[in-house]
């Protein structure tokens, strides 16, 4: 039996980063891999969907290049160059920082095959290539599985055949149009994109409103934009059936209470995700999966202490970013002295052109914890110049304070997703949106928005103080 102080379970964000750091530690760390290292981020998630925003915005820019003093263009496109570019992006990140033998360089063991759990400290695996199985010995475990799409249970569905994230970027070419079931982040920014390609794109949102984790008045400034561009977003819309006709998929529901149909060459199903916890054989040896996925600590910990797990497996945030960050947090509580925790505190971004990003709590949500004690300043991209200059003033900084400290932020911006740190720091820090001014703002860019905010607070205090003003005698 090989012996480990860590055996990692799968090899996408969260396993790659805390592999990197357990070597980085001195610890044997062994990962186990049942298909190819990198993960959804690489190969299904956040590497393809970008690379696709990314082309997306360039067919959109030359539509509209009118609007920048130029002669607009109709892009010819062809979707399957798109779906080849998409692909070589992620060959060349497969070929250098996600590449196994960089891993192994730096002392990481990869097992390519299946893992099983079968005791506290050990873990079965069954070999990618065949053979025996192998037996691994780890002081520590840590699960990393992710998680994948969620298939929800309409009618003829599966008969019919659909696209998710897990499968959309194998495909050779976009087709003609698509109807997507979900309101989320992957069905609308894949939505902007697919209609910016020339892909007749419709959104069926269960609920009335898209993202609805985000804040409403941003929100509805990003829909109008979606909308404008050319996505048929249908709201309030339950699903029932689907069915075949002549080649094209035909999804059946009602729309406001009314009945409807939708029908498209292409399906895409984004309803949510569900964790890889299967064959792990989790209950066996009394970790509890519970309805998100493995249950644990404010430490990453399972039932079990020697069993550790991150990243969507864990249910808690379902983010690359996230991940990564739970996977280092586990390693230095199980290994390190005293004890670790987690924060709640995780920033998001939904990557359309603007980009829609977040930090802490929504107006809302201050309101509800703190009451009276909340003050929203927001500041309009209009009023800010590059935003005019870049033709991009849809959009919005939005600084929630309770008690005078910074507690939300949300941007509708470009690059709005680079911005949200500096907000984010703030948040973590217990600073007041005043103290964000002491920082100066380079200019013309997006961050001076922040600025201003930021001086708009200073120059209130400042008024408080106005009586010590030295004057002329």
């Amino acid at each position: 039996m090989a012996r480990y102080d860590l055996v990692i379970v799968g090899m996408g964000s969260g396993g790659m980063i805390g592999a990197e750091f357990a070597a980085t530690i001195g610890l044997r760390v062994a990962v186990v891999e049942r298909t190819r290292v990198g993960g959804d981020c690489l190969w299904t998630g956040c590497v393809p969907s970008k690379a696709l925003l990314a082309s997306a915005k360039a067919a959109h820019t030359m539509r509209h290049a009118d609007h920048y003093g130029l002669p607009a263009v109709e892009p010819e496109i062809d979707t399957s160059l798109v779906w080849k570019r998409i692909r070589a992006i992620q060959q060349e990140i497969a070929e250098t920082d996600d590449n196994p033998e960089r891993f192994k360089t730096e002392g990481v063991e990869i097992i390519m095959g299946t893992a099983r759990v079968t005791g506290p400290n050990t873990v079965q695996v069954t070999p990618k290539d065949g053979g025996d199985d192998i037996e691994l010995e780890a002081r520590i475990i840590l699960l990393c599985t992710g998680s994948r799409p969620a298939t929800p249970p309409i009618e003829g569905l599966r008969d019919a055949g659909y696209l998710t994230s897990e499968n959309m970027f194998e495909i050779e070419r976009a087709p003609r149009s698509i109807v997507m079931i979900g309101g989320g982040p992957i069905a609308i920014e894949m939505a902007q994109g697919f209609t910016r390609l020339g892909i007749r794109t419709t959104v069926l949102q269960k609920g009335p409103g898209i993202l609805p984790r985000d804040e409403p008045s941003l929100v509805e400034v990003l829909t109008r934009k979606l909308i404008d561009e050319g996505v048929d977003l249908r709201l309030n819309v339950n699903t029932d059936r689907v069915t075949l006709s002549e080649g094209r998929k035909i999804v059946h529901g009602t729309e406001n209470g009314e009945p409807s149909r939708w029908e498209a060459e292409e399906l895409l199903v984004a309803v949510g995700r569900r964790p890889n916890i299967e064959g792990l054989g989790l209950e066996e040896v009394g970790v509890k999966v519970g309805k998100r996925g493995i249950e644990v600590d404010e430490r990453m910990r399972t039932a079990v202490p020697s069993i550790y797990a991150s990243g969507d497996v864990a249910g808690r945030y379902l983010f690359t970013h996230s991940a990564g960050y739970e996977a280092v947090r586990a390693i230095r509580d199980a290994f390190f002295p005293g004890k670790g925790k987690v924060t709640d505190f995780v920033p998001w971004c939904t990557f359309t052109d603007p980009e829609l990003a977040h930090a802490g709590l929504t107006i809302a949500e201050a309101e509800t914890q703190h009451g009276a004690d909340v003050e929203v300043y927001r500041l309009d991209l209009a009023h800010n110049d590059r935003a005019r200059a870049d033709n991009a003033a849809e959009g919005a900084v939005v600084v929630v304070t309770a008690k005078g400290k910074v507690v939300g932020a949300h941007i509708l911006a470009p690059y709005a997703g680079e911005m949200i740190h500096e907000l984010g720091l703030a948040i973590t820090q217990g600073l007041r949106l005043n103290e964000v001014s002491s920082v100066i703002h380079v200019y013309p860019t997006y961050s001076t928005s922040t600025g201003q905010l930021a001086g708009e607070a200073a120059f209130e205090g400042a008024k408080k103080f106005k009586w010590l003003v030295r004057k002329e005698k």
